[in-house]
């Protein structure tokens, strides 16, 4: 005589599994897809942003007037200033659009957002004045570092296989890199 809870138990074991989840290959592409998108579309907007630093492209004010505008907000050496973050963002910006180096590309993207943010936005959020554009970027980028950049990438090329299979840890690493180096930067700020 078997009890009423082990022939419960039995027909439970032997029930078929439902599967309402997609196919792995399926989700993954989507996913793929979807990091690619995020990829393209952050990097190449904080690359434009650099050009404008760097050489005054789309109407930005080049390494003397950026540096001018650093100089004006605190920081030594406004013309190296600009410089450095030109390069930041234009290299940064490009690598994260082909999914290169990406924990670091996403570190040196979320670093220089810290201190636009810092700079541009304290005491606001919405713009003009405030700093919901930058955060927006800032997020977006420790997102892709944590998450790594999908298959549609670089990285998977490379012969590093923490690169191609980008890690938690390797990201978590990457964003504790770029906050020190932002809370460094905005130190010497006077």
């Amino acid at each position: 005589m078997t009890s009423a809870s082990a022939t419960a138990t039995k027909a439970r074991a032997t029930a078929p599994a439902v599967q309402d989840a997609p196919a792995p290959a399926a989700t993954s592409t989507a996913h793929d897809a979807g990091l690619l998108l995020l990829r393209v579309v952050l990097g190449l907007t904080v690359a434009a942003h650099g050009v404008q630093k760097l050489f005054g492209w789309f109407d930005g004010g080049g390494i003397t007037g950026t540096g001018q505008f650093f100089t004006a907000s605190g920081y030594p050496a406004g013309e190296t200033m600009a410089v450095v973050a030109g390069l930041t963002e234009t290299l940064g910006g490009l690598a994260l659009a082909v999914g290169l180096l990406t924990p670091l590309a996403g570190a040196a993207v979320l670093g220089t957002m810290i201190n636009a943010a810092a700079v541009h936005g304290p005491g606001a959020f919405f713009a003009p004045k405030g700093m919901e554009y930058e955060l927006l970027l800032a997020v977006a980028a420790a997102a892709l570092t944590l998450s790594g950049p999908g298959r549609f990438a670089v990285d998977r090329l490379l012969p590093v296989p923490a690169l191609r299979n980008h890690r938690l840890a390797l990201g978590a690493q990457a964003l504790a890199l770029a906050v020190v180096l932002a809370a460094v930067t905005l130190l010497v700020r006077s």
